[in-house]
């Protein structure tokens, strides 16, 4: 062992000593610190136990009235606090007993809360919801423990906000022939006060009775408003009322009228001051509450979303209402509909001698294709319904109607089907001189002079088929927001507006759901026969082309089977007119194949005189030739690289 050797091994070992010795003092220092935390933690928990002892020593050895003059004094530095806080007329109205009064007509009973002076409660009396899988108990539109309203107000120049929500009011009734008045007043300070005036209407007419006109007057609350504007804040609770949460849950949602057009809160369930609102709605599948206004206002909307089912409500509804305040004005008028999203209701409710366009909230579709549902399909379904016709045959009436009306698009798409079944021949032939997929351009340009030659449109066939959709699109709305078909019972289904469960499965499958519809099973197999048949006919023309195997599986299987699974859950009207309508087509495409002479289709196309290309053709033809141009150079390019 060298000396190198030895003077590196006593190093090594003099820095492992010092290093045990250095963590061995910094444990015994973070003990110590330990240590004396325990002490401080355990003399401050002495402290606080000898201080409860001496409190309750103190207690014991107190008099009643000692007892007595602490809780005096106590009790009345609160009340000093709070009176600072609301005021002193404020304060009083704090103090009072909850009063609820109850007004009904024909149609609803309506409850009003003295604490907030707000409806506090609305029940239809003409509607079920579903509960555990019956219709037991009437639909409820505002809900006591959710329901509020109030005005905010500003003490002092004071940040945190007052809410009339909290005080109680002085109510008063006040019953007419063909109305009932109740008014709750609210004194905010000296010679100012908040009054809210509700009258409910009993004519026996729904558009009419369903309104609730209400007025806010006021006297003097200038100096307790936040800018130049009254702040109302709105907001309730959405109880689950019908037998699909899913379906339920995609309707529920705030719909506003802005000036005129009518949007609803995006899947985020917010907006934030939008201005120059007619009105705003809290809208559920089948019924609403909306707050309208004389003069146009600002509001700020949200809703959140129960997060399971079993919750028992749909979604929480919030709205910041500001409302333009004008000086010298003692009063703003104002209305809320608390009642059915009938398009024959809403349609007719008037505000202050205009139409307030509350039909608006129904779901028919949209600009493009709404008009076939407002023009058409509302009319003509409510006629049949006055007739005393069952919902059933209405539905088979109105299927038979839309066919009727689309029958020469069918008759056009068939035609146009049977012509490209004439030429299969020459189709054919035309695969067989063109096998090779580079020449996919020569085969495409001989195809296109063959259509032009026999006077055949290829898209002929699909062309009045998108002319359908937007009918097709407009049903598939229609149904779902019919309010009509609510409760209607027909064959096995026993409610219309909603799935027909024949089977209740006891576990959950995957995109179908833990029921079987039979209408939706029906629908399904309708569906397959038509989308069979439909293949059979149009094989001529897509034999030999790439992806028909592909082609045959969307749409024979596919698409029958995706409908199953997407419509398990909706209405069985709905599914019951789909169902219908797939049969009527294929008894139309039985009668019109019956009456068609494909011999006579081919000899007449083959010895049809050929007319002049369009220019549309020309350009065409011209594009397809300068295309396989190209694809030529391209593939002599890759020929010359590969050498």
């Amino acid at each position: 062992m060298n000396k190198n050797t030895i003077i590196g091994i006593v190093l090594m070992i003099a820095l492992f000593v010092g290093f045990s010795f250095y963590q061995s003092y910094e444990m015994e220092k973070q003990q110590e610190i330990l240590n004396q935390k325990a002490k401080i933690e355990q003399a401050e928990r002495a402290k606080r136990i000898a201080e409860a002892e001496a409190e309750r020593l103190l207690e014991e050895q107190m008099t009643e009235e000692e007892r007595f003059t602490r809780d005096s004094i106590a009790n009345v530095e609160r009340m000093n606090a709070e009176v600072y806080h609301h005021g002193s007329t404020l304060y009083a109205a704090t103090q009072g007993t909850e009063e609820v009064i109850t007004i009904e007509n024909e149609f609803m009973s309506i409850a009003f809360d003295n604490l907030g002076g707000k409806v506090t409660d609305v029940t239809l009396k003409n509607y079920t919801r579903y509960e555990e899988g019956e219709r037991d108990e009437l639909v409820q539109l505002m809900v006591p423990n959710s329901a509020k309203m109030g005005i905010s107000l500003y003490r002092n120049g004071a940040e945190q906000a007052l809410n009339t929500n909290d005080y109680f009011f002085s109510p008063s009734v006040e019953k007419l022939e063909d109305r009932t008045v109740v008014t709750m007043h609210l004194d905010v300070e000296q010679d100012a006060w908040v009054e809210y005036m509700y009258t409910v209407y009993n004519t026996g007419d729904a558009s009419r009775d369903y309104l609730v006109d209400f007025t806010i007057r006021q006297h003097n609350i200038a100096s307790m408003l936040r800018g130049d504007e009254i702040s109302l804040g709105w907001s309730n609770r959405s109880l689950k009322n019908e037998r699909s949460f899913q379906n339920e849950a995609m309707a529920t949602t705030i719909v506003y009228s802005e000036d005129g057009d009518v949007d609803e809160l995006d899947s985020d369930g917010e907006r934030e001051s939008i201005e120059e609102l007619n009105w705003i709605a809290f809208k559920q599948q089948y019924f609403s509450s909306a707050f309208i206004a004389q003069q146009n206002f600002t509001a700020a909307m949200s809703f959140k979303s129960a997060k399971n089912e079993n919750s028992g409500f749909i979604k929480e509804f919030n709205a910041s209402i500001s409302i333009p305040y004008t000086e010298g004005a003692e009063q703003y008028n104002f209305a809320f509909y608390y009642g059915p999203n009938d398009y024959r209701i809403m349609n007719n409710v008037e505000f202050m001698g205009k139409e307030a366009d509350l039909q608006e909230i129904i779901p028919m579709g949209g600009v493009l294709i709404g008009w076939w549902n407002k023009f058409i399909t509302i009319p003509i379904f409510h006629w049949l319904s006055n007739h005393g016709l069952g919902f059933g045959i209405i539905i088979l009436l109105l299927t038979l109607f839309v066919k009727m009306v689309i029958l020469p698009l069918t008759y056009k798409s068939y035609m146009s089907t049977a012509k490209m079944r004439a030429i299969r021949p020459e189709i054919e032939a035309i695969n067989q001189k063109y096998p090779n997929p580079d020449d996919a351009m020569k085969k495409q340009q001989a195809m296109m002079e063959l259509y032009q030659k026999v006077g055949i449109n290829p898209m002929g066939g699909c062309l009045p088929l998108l002319i359908q959709m937007p009918i097709l699109w407009a049903m598939f709305r229609f149904f779902p927001a019919s309010i009509e078909l609510r409760g209607e019972g027909f064959l096995w289904a026993d409610d219309l507006s909603t799935y027909d469960s024949v089977v209740e499965l006891p576990f959950n499958i995957p995109f179908y759901g833990d029921h079987i519809s039979l209408f939706a099973l029906l629908m399904t197999l309708a569906l397959f026969g038509y989308s069979f048949i439909s293949y059979k006919q149009q094989a001529a023309t897509t034999a030999g082309q790439p992806g028909a195997g592909m082609m045959k599986f969307m749409m024979v299987y596919f698409m029958p089977l995706m409908m199953l699974c997407v419509m398990n859950s909706f209405s069985a009207g709905l599914c019951y007119y789909y169902f219908l309508s797939q049969i009527f087509t294929m008894i139309i495409m039985f009668a019109i194949r019956r009456s068609v002479n494909d011999e006579k289709i081919r000899e007449k196309l083959l010895t049809r005189k050929p007319r002049k290309k369009s220019r549309f053709q020309e350009r065409y033809e011209e594009a397809l030739k300068q295309q396989q141009e190209q694809m030529t150079i391209n593939r002599e390019m890759r020929r010359q690289q590969r050498r």
